[in-house]
């Protein structure tokens, strides 16, 4: 009778355990619902973002963003450095010409000039964003109703201040936009550290130890001009220049400062200026929609079309005794470093080793070009082998810096060649 009693016991026992630990059970499951549902989400994406954009506007974009249109090189580039390349459905003509710097995106669907945009065509693609190249964004933003139309102002590095630059807000901004804020700061850190490493060296220089410099475009219609465009100060050119070390020949024009981009200036007075170093800025492709000659960049690996043009210039009797023309020191700069996402520095780091080569004996800028390329454009391009970009090249510790160094020798500049 005892044991019948006690194996009751021992059954009733058992029963209780396991109904208590099936009510745990659903206790747990019922609390961790309700917990998970009060616990936010850290995955959670948000489905727009306000930013402002280059124009100092606030635009709004609905994320994600799967779908872009890319307007020229600097935001192209942009666009690689973050990665996110697959993403682009449409480019203007511009990336569809430059299939060596843009191999993967100039296969992409072209739009043509963007300058008079096909909006139908642009529609048919159903972007989520259009990334311009100028800032006259109004029209497009009421052609195309649905698509975020962003100016993010690369064109706006502001060498001098860089950190509060539109160029720099504009590659955070587009980080955030496409959720590469890591690829972003990376580049940034990057950029403003070559800032840095530059201006540190130069705003530190009394005027009389910086060369005079004087930038204009490649002749294209300077051969027999009377007049010569130069750069305000807000342009990317003369932010090199600044950096780089030199003095702006312009720069004590009160057109200097406007909110333009050229200055307009005769030869005499160019002449009577005597500037130290010239450099001709060439454009290969047009926003406008325009391929101009001769090759240079990335798409050239032969100087002699620049050379002829460069030599010209040179053989301008009005320009005979100006400092630059005597010592040879006029230099062509592939516009690349302008309108590209370097934000000038590139550009700036060529100009500071031309100016002052032994302050910067230690640097060499096709370095850093290089590093741009492969680390930040994933491009597979050998500076070495291929492209035009300062012409005639820095020549310094057995090198040659803006040419391959295959041209190693010869003579770049001949005053007495007789022309084609």
């Amino acid at each position: 009778m005892a044991e019948q009693i006690q194996k009751q016991n021992k059954n009733r026992i058992n029963l209780l355990l396991a109904t208590a630990a099936i009510a745990a059970i659903i206790a747990a499951v019922i609390f961790s619902g309700y917990f998970s549902e009060l616990k936010p989400t850290s995955k959670a994406q948000p489905k727009e973002i306000t930013i402002v954009d280059g124009n100092g506007e606030e635009v709004t974009i609905r994320k994600p963003v799967e779908r872009i249109i890319v307007e020229y090189t600097d935001n192209a580039e942009l666009i690689s450095i973050l990665n996110k390349k697959d993403k682009v459905v449409g480019v203007d003509f511009i990336i569809e010409k430059t299939e060596i710097q843009f191999p993967e995106l100039s296969k992409k669907t072209s739009l043509g000039n963007m300058n008079q945009p096909d909006y139908e065509a642009i529609l048919k693609l159903n972007p989520d964003l259009l990334l311009t190249f100028s800032p006259n964004i109004k029209e497009k933003k009421e052609k195309l109703p649905g698509v975020a139309v962003v100016f993010l102002g690369l064109y706006y590095p502001d060498l001098i201040n860089p950190i509060e630059s539109k160029f720099v807000r504009g590659v955070r901004n587009l980080g955030k936009i496409l959720d590469a804020e890591k690829e972003a700061e990376e580049y940034i850190k990057w950029y403003l550290s070559l800032v840095d490493k530059i201006s540190n060296k130069t705003k530190v220089l009394s005027e009389n130890k910086k060369p005079k410099v004087f930038i204009t475009n490649y002749p294209y219609v300077h051969l027999e001009a009377t007049t010569f465009n130069s750069y305000t100060k807000r342009d990317t050119l003369s932010q090199m220049v600044i950096i780089g070390g030199g003095k702006n020949i312009v720069s004590d024009l009160p057109e200097f400062s406007q909110e333009g981009y050229k200055i307009q200036v005769n030869a005499e007075w160019l002449i009577a200026q005597n500037p130290d170093i010239i450099i001709l800025h060439a454009v290969r492709h047009t926003f406008g929609g325009k391929t101009l000659e001769p090759p240079h960049g990335y798409d050239a690996d032969n100087f002699a079309g620049l050379r002829e043009g460069l030599e010209k210039f040179m053989k301008r009797p009005d320009l005979a005794n100006v400092n630059a023309v005597k010592n040879k020191k006029v230099y062509v700069f592939t516009g690349t470093f302008r309108n590209d996402a370097s934000g000038g520095i590139i550009g700036a780091a060529y100009m500071a080793k031309i100016f002052h080569p032994e302050l910067f004996k230690d640097m060499n800028p096709e370095a850093i070009h290089q590093e741009y390329l492969t680390r930040f454009q994933k491009l597979n391009y050998d500076l070495n082998k291929h492209g035009i970009f300062v012409y005639p090249p820095i020549e310094a510790n057995s090198t040659l810096m803006g040419i391959p160094d295959r041209y190693k020798g010869q003579t770049f500049i001949d005053a007495n060649r007789k022309q084609k």
